[in-house]
């Protein structure tokens, strides 16, 4: 299943692991970089060795970026855990992927957080143990000095929603909204980045989950309209309520439906 919700966890609380797991997120990011300081890297990377990793759920871990004291070392703490991803932090070229994926036997989602990082985004797209593109949007606000506003940020979302197709890789996950009791804002930024062709939203509190599934879920016009389009389904170029439908017209209503089947 394509992440709709992954849910950040700090690595040094390892006693929250479990409740993210059940937290009806469908993934879980144990984090290995932001949430924790410097001087708690060295605890976090033990906590996450030595505790019980949640089952019936994926598993990704948030690594250092290249280039940081604690990258190599998070690389080699995750030998032997049951996790299906790294996330590796700052992602900034193709090769930052290869080595990663390389030294974990692991796929490797590639978060974009810098200029450098949204240059490279189609390389990075296409180096085969790339599993997905996310954008680490606040990071990137920092890195080009711009405002976290939708105008400053739509070029950097669209080249990561163009770069994922030409790849043929599952769509982008957006970055965080930081409020996390504004289920306003939260469902309408989720259906904002779905409306630009992204496929999930970076969580940071169980309580954001439901909101972003909201907004990546169609609304019940969308799936009435979906309906009737599949049900008037005869392989040609046809006129319904007024409108054109074709292949793309009925295209577009199959993957309206399928958001719609899932939990």
């Amino acid at each position: 299943m394509v992440s709709v919700t992954p849910l950040f966890v700090p690595a040094n609380r390892p006693e929250r692991f479990t409740k993210a797991g059940a937290s009806g997120a469908d993934a879980v990011i144990i984090d290995l970089e932001d949430a924790v300081a410097p001087e708690q890297k060295l605890t976090a990377r033990a906590d996450l060795c030595a505790t019980i990793l949640p089952v019936g759920i994926d598993i990704w871990v948030r690594i250092n970026a290249v280039g940081t004291p604690w990258h190599v070392q998070d690389i080699k703490a995750l030998a032997g855990l049951k996790i299906s991803t790294v996330m590796l932090s700052k992602t900034e070229s193709a090769a930052d992927i290869a080595v990663v994926a390389a030294a974990t036997g692991l796929p490797v989602i590639a978060l974009i957080e810098t200029a450098i990082g949204l240059a490279a985004a189609r390389d990075i797209a296409q180096e085969p143990a790339t599993m997905r593109l996310a954008f680490g949007s606040i990071d990137f606000c920092t890195d080009i000095g711009a405002s976290h506003t939708r105008a400053a940020l739509l070029a950097a979302r669209c080249e990561l929603v163009l770069a994922s197709r030409l790849a043929n890789l599952p769509p982008p996950i957006d970055g965080v909204t930081t409020a996390l009791d504004d289920a306003a804002l939260l469902q309408d930024d989720a259906s904002y980045a779905l409306n630009l062709g992204f496929g999930g939203k970076l969580c940071i509190h169980p309580r954001q989950i439901s909101a972003v599934k909201a907004g990546f879920r169609p609304t019940d016009a969308d799936v009435a309209w979906a309906t009737k389009i599949m049900a008037s389904l005869d392989g040609g170029a046809a006129s319904l309520d007024g409108a054109m439908v074709d292949t793309p017209v009925r295209l577009r209503a199959r993957q309206i439906l399928a958001r719609a089947a899932m939990p």
